[in-house]
């Protein structure tokens, strides 16, 4: 089992720059995929990114790719969210969750932090 906690959330103006951390206990966080999903009010919640145990591997939503950047170090069990040219259509609560296979999907999460605030401002 691993519990995960999010930071990194904020007020930012449009086009400005977050970058979220996930800091993962417990279990080693290497031994999972890691994933970001987020949920704007009203909305269903969403992937935004993922990346698998060594970090060889990502995968993001077509509406982030080319502004948000996945990251780990398993050194320190943290999974990062850079966050570059937001928009408002980005705020949302940013979740962090932990698979043991690397997907899209929501269902293939076990393990979920309780999220961080994004907020972008026009």
């Amino acid at each position: 089992q691993v519990q995960l906690v999010e930071s990194g959330g904020g007020l930012v103006q449009a086009g400005g720059s977050l970058r979220l951390s996930c800091a993962a206990s417990g279990r080693t966080a290497s031994t999972y995929a890691m994933g970001w999903f987020r949920q704007a009010p009203g909305k269903e919640r969403e992937f935004v990114a993922t990346i698998n145990r060594n970090g060889g591997s990502t995968a993001y939503a077509d509406s982030v790719k080319g502004r948000f950047t996945i990251s780990r170090d398993n050194a320190e069990n943290t999974v990062y969210l850079h966050l570059n040219s937001l928009e408002p259509k980005d705020t949302a609560v940013y979740y962090c969750a932990a698979s043991f296979v690397l997907g899209t999907r929501m269902e293939a999460y076990r393990y979920w932090g309780q999220g961080t605030q994004v907020t972008v401002s026009s």
